[in-house]
């Protein structure tokens, strides 16, 4: 599914004392199948923009297109593509309530209509893609995993619902290192299974260099980059004027480019700069 953000604005409180421009003539474009990062600072408009992606709120001026269409319009066609893009909001488990992790996962397909049948079955299949045993896990409460657990638990709820395309909101918040790697590698298996398009909200500039191959950078309510990961990383000046940081692995580049080691300082992941460092040493 191609998402098109055409000069969308949104204003909280309109007409108040406290109205607040959260969105300020927002544009870009999302291809199909692409994994695209989202960045900023906190009170950027992060959140915000997501939710106008999938409909939960309704953009003050300008139009969401997914394939073409008005995902605010108001039909049936507009209320069938808005189903078609999952939000998994910043600490799912919360939101998980059913008695037992089936029920739970089958919740969103069975408000779709779909019969009992296809609910389990669909419920079962996104239980294993996100990394747990279906069998084994069905029929325990969600409040008995551990914290890892339940949010893959409430990610196969909106996987469920068989999506085109899934908007993680800071999907590693709160976890410790062994979690948050779970999880990413989780993420990388639904994109290979599924070959939808991802959108994924961080504030960990190493997760989006190594995975997005599209990043969005907001400040104050305005994208103000967008382009490939090399393209808004070679930007650090900016990026550190708006309270963001580069990869660690092009921070330690420029370092050691500084100690007089002749490396390429825009390389972004871990493995590349260790390629950089022994070929500068040979």
């Amino acid at each position: 599914m191609r998402i098109e953000v055409k000069n969308i604005s949104h204003v909280y409180s309109p007409g108040l004392p406290y109205e607040t421009k959260a969105l300020d003539s927002v544009n870009f474009t999302c291809e199909p199948g692409e994994f695209v990062g989202l960045i900023g600072h906190t009170g950027s408009g992060k959140s915000t923009l997501l939710q106008h992606l999938n409909g939960l709120l309704k953009p003050t001026s300008g139009q969401i297109l997914a394939d073409g269409r008005d995902i605010n319009e108001k039909s049936d066609e507009a209320k069938a593509l808005r189903r078609r893009i999952g939000l998994v909001f910043q600490y799912p488990e919360y939101q998980l309530f059913e008695e037992t992790v089936l029920k739970d996962v089958c919740f969103g397909p069975k408000n779709q209509g779909l019969s009992e049948e296809e609910c389990i079955a669909r419920a079962m299949k996104a239980i294993e893609i996100v990394g747990l045993d279906p069998e084994e896990k069905k029929e325990v409460s969600p409040f008995m995993l551990s914290g890892g657990e339940k949010r893959r638990v409430a990610i196969a709820g909106v996987l469920a619902m068989e999506p085109e395309v899934l908007i993680l909101d800071e999907p590693t918040a709160g976890l410790d290192p062994k979690g948050r790697r779970d999880i990413l590698q989780m993420i990388e298996n639904i994109r290979r299974a599924r070959s939808l398009t991802i959108i994924l909200v961080s504030h960990n500039m190493d997760d989006v260099a190594a995975m997005a191959g599209h990043v969005l950078v907001m400040d104050k309510g305005r994208l103000v980059m967008d382009g490939t990961p090399e393209e808004v990383f070679s930007r650090g000046e900016e990026l550190s004027a708006i309270g963001l940081s580069r990869p660690a692995a092009a921070e330690f580049a420029e370092l050691l480019a500084k100690r007089g080691l002749a490396v390429n300082t825009n390389v972004l992941t871990i493995d590349n700069i260790e390629k950089e460092i022994l070929k500068a040493l040979k």
